[in-house]
């Protein structure tokens, strides 16, 4: 068994992540944002509910990249439900994990506990290894974190999910015929290819009316985003604080400003995009 650990400790020495926190939020008070939920299970090709069996302490010489402060341990859990699987995974489920000390110098104690966890397959390992993939993907297991992953890997894994967003391709504005109004169309250029479009639409004593549309053609039914939704993630968190300039280029003075100031109404819209740890 000692010599079975040590090799399985070598292999994830070398795909271990920094520095995996430990994190049991009432449920009621659950600090998680929806942009946290994102973030990890983007990442994450699998997501699994776990109970841990137990969790073997790595001697500190078998472990010298381990963050200060913190223990590192062998973690062997039972699999309770599968989120998220390519390439399934098995009854039993293996991974590393460095978790953090209190004052006395003593690690949480994990075992027995239910967590859910974020991780994809390590090159080389079998398939009851596995990876966090980044060094807070071990949450407290609760029904309703449950619930808010799953429903964010729907929205992630369907067709006509909106893709990552790379950058601001172009940006222009249109007067209208009335003077006050107007047309911004800002077009966006994103991971996967498919074009993401914003326009923003400006009538005399009217509120400013904006709306998203996904693929080539503008969408005369689109809208704007509903706040804690995939596409609102894409744009309240990833967009540029403002217009880039080669955006613009081309665009008359007047009416690069004009796209800068409804640019701004996108974005004060949309609203901040909090978190409560680092993507």
């Amino acid at each position: 068994m000692r010599s079975l650990l040590m090799i399985t400790f070598t292999l994830f020495f070398s795909q271990i992540v920094a520095f995996p926190a430990f994190s049991q939020a009432l449920e009621e008070s659950d600090p998680l944002q929806y942009a946290d939920i994102v973030d990890l299970s983007s990442e994450a090709p699998i997501i699994v509910n776990v109970v841990i069996k137990d969790a073997i302490k790595i001697d500190p010489e078998r472990a010298p990249n381990a963050p200060a402060g913190t223990q590192r341990f062998y973690i062997i859990a039972s699999t309770s439900a599968l989120i998220r699987g390519q390439g399934g995974v098995g009854e039993t489920i293996r991974y590393v994990i460095d978790l953090p000390l209190d004052g006395r110098g003593r690690a949480p104690k994990i075992e027995k506990k239910p967590f859910i966890i974020f991780a994809r397959r390590p090159s080389g390992g079998s398939i009851d290894d596995v990876q966090l993939v980044a060094k807070d993907a071990q949450i407290a297991w609760t029904p309703s974190r449950e619930q808010r992953v799953r429903s964010v890997v729907r929205e992630l894994v369907a067709r006509d999910a909106p893709p990552a967003i790379s950058k601001i391709a172009s940006a222009f504005h249109v007067p209208g015929t009335i003077l006050g109004e107007g047309e911004t169309q800002i077009f966006l250029e994103t991971d996967t290819g498919t074009p993401i479009s914003i326009t923003v639409l400006t009538r005399d004593g009217q509120r400013k009316f904006w709306a998203v549309s996904l693929g080539e053609i503008v969408d005369e039914a689109a809208r704007a985003p509903v706040r804690n939704s995939l596409l609102w993630y894409r744009l309240a968190c990833f967009l540029p604080r403002q217009l880039p300039a080669p955006a613009l280029a081309g665009d008359t003075l007047a009416n690069a400003q004009r796209a800068r100031n409804d640019y701004q109404t996108v974005l004060d819209d949309l609203g901040s995009c909090p978190r409560s740890r680092q993507p």
